[in-house]
């Protein structure tokens, strides 16, 4: 019998008492009002993926109703299914990390954004995306493209950005429990409205399962058990209006976890406790109707102790203490200046100012803490509807420095109509990756030592689109879309002779000669993505709609003359949305379908592995239980026909091997899980 964590009954009383005390302000169809009521103006930086979409960049949009009635419970589910050219696939369910690939990238080269702050993990690159609850995202953005002339780092083949709820003057809010089939519960919720001078939003959610097996195959050795989680997030923001030209943001978010990482071989148990916490003040200034100013400072913090115990083979019962509450995390914290001018005379400016700091620590894998800033410059001329009136284009350049390190990216995009029906559009550019920290400063003695000389890699990016729209009554919409990305100056890990260095001399006070050391260097070679994307929409009416798309790419990489296919990315992924909710109705069903074709990983012992061409389908429904479409029950199945696929192959050593005899297994992709939700909309 599940045991109910006071964190839960805590979260759950606090959200029912809401409940009731927001029963007398229920007005008619609270669902409906929660998409349509007005949002009070958004910063420019908000703003910025919209404005860029005006401008030529391909920018897709999940809402938050597509979220609510399709029985989202986390963002991840959602950006698998739903987003045209994107490709994620988590590595042991909810709240784990993620292989994430867009338009033929590698994981590393998106960047992920919640409220304005980056979430990416600079010790490793990688990220865990469900840090803020489904009921509190007003929409998820990706955008598509070279993005680092705005964004930075990390940004060469696009930005996944989750905007929270916005401001209102009208109180509203959702509450929302639900349960799944793998022993799961959660329940979140938030409210939002005007107080004294100004407006707030409140959340809350927690969410807690034992999980299901995470692995298709493990040794007598390990202690085989599913993957739990326990995660809890609460937090806010209020926004003071100072004068009618001024007003002040400020935002919190904390957000803890205990989640389990289950092992193939020998773990008895492996466990990451971690605290988060994000905040952030902004001050916004618009003194004329042709001006905007926006200084905002934020604060990410991350911190995660660890624990590892092992199972000794041959030795019933007795264990081995590998790490015991080891602490990794780190802390980044900045200031952005953003500000826009339109001259009035056919042209737009938009620029500012970047500062980070990031510093971060590992105790598992031996990165000694340090401390790295980042200064950039940036701006954007555009051209207005005064000075063209069917075409919109835009020209910027940055400037970013890190270490004495100096990079500089451009990037030009544009979009005409040229008719009502028909368009072109596309981005040009160039984008930019720093080192991690772990290629920057690891001491790992049987693999890796990192290299503080590193310089970022750089790539040119081009993304080409021709679209249109077409029919009465029924509305039908597509787009082909043509992408291109070359990335030199490739980081990865080389011999001391390659890298040429003395291998008898000592290096960051290391002598090669006691260690099993590949050094990080930045090499020759490239990565060449090439590929294209198909997507069509169609409103037949009366409530019926539908979304198919196509994405096929070619990765490779070319180092030391030696061409291959970059590990772990789709060669195509196929996906279709079907949907019927009709207006006036009381109830509403979507199925959601995912093809994922051939996938290439190269497995110790086993070579090249195919782990793709698998289809995944999800089916919700949703009843409103009252006519004022207040009440809401939701159903969904995840993984409807219990497809047995894997989310990233491995292999491992046989128990008791003599002669290094390894063991493929797989992690896990979800297996059929039905989800069941209930709902209060006030």
């Amino acid at each position: 019998m599940r045991t109910i964590s006071k964190n839960t009954l805590f979260l759950t009383a606090s959200l029912g008492v809401l409940a009731v005390f927001a029963q007398p302000s229920i007005a008619q169809d609270a669902e409906q009002r929660l998409d349509t009521i007005e949002v009070i103006g958004e910063t420019l930086e908000e703003g910025l993926p919209q404005e860029l979409e005006i401008y030529g960049s391909d920018v897709e949009t999940i809402s938050s109703e597509e979220l609510r009635e399709q029985g989202f419970v986390d963002v991840s589910s959602a950006l698998q299914m739903k987003t045209p050219g994107l490709h994620l696939a988590p590595r042991g369910g909810p709240f784990s990390y993620l292989d994430i690939s867009l338009q033929g990238s590698r994981t590393q080269d998106i960047l992920f954004l919640v409220d304005g702050v980056r979430i990416n993990n600079r010790l490793y690159s990688g990220t865990i995306t469900d840090t803020l609850p489904s009921s509190m995202v007003e929409r998820v953005e990706v955008v598509k493209g070279g993005q680092s002339l705005f964004y930075g780092t990390q940004a060469a083949a696009g930005v996944i950005n989750v905007v929270p709820r916005g401001y209102t003057d009208e109180f509203n809010g959702l509450v929302e429990v639900g349960a799944n089939t793998n022993d799961g519960f959660n329940v979140d919720g938030f409210v939002r409205g005007a107080a004294g001078p100004g407006n707030y939003v409140l959340y809350a959610s927690h969410d807690e399962a034992d999980g299901f097996e995470t692995y298709t195959n493990v040794q007598p050795s390990v202690t085989d058990r599913n993957r739990s989680y326990e995660v809890t997030t609460f937090g806010g923001k209020y926004r003071l209006e100072l004068t009618e030209d001024l007003s002040l943001d400020l935002r919190y978010q904390h957000n803890d976890a205990a989640l389990d990482y289950p092992g193939a071989r020998l773990t008895k148990f492996a466990q990451n406790v971690r605290d988060e916490d994000i905040a952030s003040f902004g001050l916004n200034y618009a003194p004329a109707d042709n001006m905007e100013l926006q200084v905002k400072g934020y604060w990410h913090d991350w911190d995660t102790e660890y624990t590892t115990i092992n199972n000794v083979i041959g030795s019933p019962g007795d264990t081995v203490v590998v790490d015991q509450d080891t602490y990794w995390g780190y802390e980044d914290k900045g200031i952005n200046v953003l500000g826009k001018y339109d001259t009035g005379a056919g042209f737009e400016v938009l620029g500012g100012y970047d500062y980070q700091t990031y510093s971060g620590r590992d105790d598992v894998l031996l990165i000694a803490e340090q401390e790295e800033e980042v200064h950039a410059l940036f701006g954007q001329l555009r051209t207005t509807e005064d000075l063209i009136e069917n075409a919109a284009f835009a020209v910027g350049a940055r400037y970013n420095e890190t270490g004495g390190v100096s990079t500089t990216v451009w990037n030009a995009s544009g979009r005409y109509d040229f008719t009502d029906y028909l368009y072109a559009q596309g981005i040009v550019g160039t984008s930019f990756l720093l080192p991690t920290a772990y290629q920057l400063y690891a001491v790992d003695p049987c693999c890796s030592l990192g290299n503080p000389d590193l310089e970022p890699e750089e790539s040119e990016n081009l993304n080409l689109a021709l679209g249109g729209s077409f029919g009465n009554g029924a509305m039908f919409s597509w787009q082909a879309t043509a992408f291109a990305r070359k990335i030199d100056n490739l980081i990865s890990t080389l011999s001391f002779t390659e890298a040429g260095l003395d291998p008898t001399q000592p290096f960051r006070g290391y002598d090669p000669a006691d260690y099993n050391f590949r050094l990080f260097g930045n090499v020759e070679g490239e990565v060449k993505v090439e590929g294209f994307e198909l997507l069509g929409q169609a409103d037949f009416g009366n409530g019926f709609s539908a979304q198919l798309s196509y994405t096929q790419s070619e990765s490779e990489q070319e180092s030391s003359g030696v061409t291959s296919d970059i590990q772990r990315i789709p060669s195509t992924y196929t996906k279709l949305s079907v949907g019927y909710s009709p207006e006036n109705a009381r109830f509403g069903v979507n199925a959601n379908l995912l093809h994922t074709g051939e996938q290439i990983s190269s497995v110790t012992g086993f070579g090249d592995v195919n782990y793709g061409d698998y289809v995944v389908a999800d089916l919700s429904a949703h009843y409103f239980l009252d006519a004022a479409r207040n009440h809401k029950l939701t159903l969904r199945v995840e993984n409807l026909f219990d497809e047995d696929y894997i989310t990233r192959p491995n292999s491992a050593l046989v128990d008791g091997t003599t002669t290094g005899e390894r063991f493929f297994y797989g992690n896990r992709g979800v297996p059929q899980t039905l989800h069941v939700s209930y709902s209060l909309a006030f």
